[in-house]
């Protein structure tokens, strides 16, 4: 008489001949969804990093050369005019009115806020240093956020401020851009940023990240 045992339940390396499991469709398609968005994710982000270099480089070219936006034909800085005399000396409310009004059109001021911007510019565009870009630009936000003082309903001489929103307006909205590009690693795509994070001195000083 032959014996026959009762075939076990079938299992995934049964039906592979030994092999590995059969990947479970369903979390394949899932991880597929999350590496699109995470991708989608990512462009989305360098789009956005690119586009706030453009804001910062555009800045610093018409107050250089005068393109005839923002900055007259001829009056740009290369022509001897002051990329901060018109904002700082135009300040009307505020407790920075006085000391913005002794700094307009200083030497020191203009290279140090045509640096900024230039510097700015350059990081968001090779995606290098945004840690650092995300720091710098705050601080550039927040003294301009503070000279304009939206908080203000009346200017020093009482008339309207006509501001928009008392607390934020573009320049928080910048501050707060530059700093979710810094979180996001933004550099990584369409950018310099996977190499800058592989020098041995970002290495030892992530916050050059």
């Amino acid at each position: 008489m032959a014996l026959h045992q009762r075939p076990g339940p079938r299992t995934d390396r049964d039906l592979t001949n030994g092999s590995a499991p059969v990947p479970d469709p369903g979390t394949s398609a899932a991880a597929g969804q999350a590496a699109a968005g995470s991708a989608a994710l990512a462009r989305t982000a360098a789009t956005a990093r690119l586009l706030t270099a453009l804001t910062f480089l555009w800045a610093f070219g018409d107050k250089t050369f005068g393109w005839g936006y923002a900055t007259p034909s001829g009056k740009g800085w290369i022509d001897g005019g002051s990329p901060t005399r018109g904002f700082l000396s135009g300040v009307s409310a505020g407790p920075l009115e006085e000391v913005c009004h002794s700094w307009a059109g200083a030497a020191w001021a203009d290279w140090l806020f045509m640096l900024g911007l230039l510097g700015i510019g350059v990081a968001l565009a090779s995606g290098v240093a945004l840690r650092a870009t995300a720091v710098a630009g705050t601080l550039m936000m927040a003294l301009m956020w503070a000279a304009e003082w939206p908080p203000a309903r009346h200017l020093s001489d009482g008339a309207p401020s006509m501001s928009t929103n008392p607390l934020v307006d573009y320049h928080v909205l910048y501050a707060a851009l530059l700093t979710v590009l810094a979180v996001a690693c933004a550099g990584r795509t369409w950018g310099l940023g996977r190499w800058w994070e592989r020098q041995p001195v970002v290495r030892r000083n992530r916050w050059l990240r």
